[in-house]
């Protein structure tokens, strides 16, 4: 028989959008697996991602995660071309497409992503269906952490 792996000791976490939380309400949140390639699960596991800036598009049916950066690692495979900006499938149920989609193209609501973490051996992105804050709501809010 084989053992199991011992759980590494440690946040699962890999990366985290403050600025998400700080710009937007955040009304609904999904959890989406990523369509990744070999080089990218090794850069997660390094902790080197960036999704600071990134956001979800419904385009033909499906949705895609713009704007996270998955740096390289240095001795990835060279035969295999590395975009760390590529555009990344979510992997959503058809009800959670919709979902999004209804709100996005009525009601004027974007879709951000919030987390980046493991869950068992799959990586998932926490994505928040969200609406922009006013400068005066960021204000208000400031106060009320203070």
């Amino acid at each position: 028989m084989t053992k199991k792996k011992a759980h590494k000791p440690g946040s699962a976490t890999i990366a985290l959008n403050k600025r998400a939380r700080h710009e937007y309400f955040i009304e609904e949140e999904f959890e989406a697996g990523l369509a990744l390639q070999g080089w990218e699960v090794k850069s997660l596991r390094a902790g080197k991602a960036n999704i600071g800036d990134s956001y979800v598009i419904l385009k033909d049916g499906e949705a895609w995660l713009f704007g996270a950066n998955f740096t390289p690692m240095a001795v990835a495979s060279t035969h295999v071309v590395c975009d760390p900006t590529r555009t990344r499938k979510l992997l959503l149920n058809q009800r959670e497409l919709d979902s999004l989609y209804g709100r996005i193209n009525r009601e004027g609501y974007t879709v951000v992503a919030l987390s980046l973490y493991w869950k068992n051996a799959w990586c998932k992105v926490k994505i928040g269906v969200a609406k922009g804050k006013k400068q005066h709501d960021k204000r208000s809010d400031l106060k009320e952490r203070e």
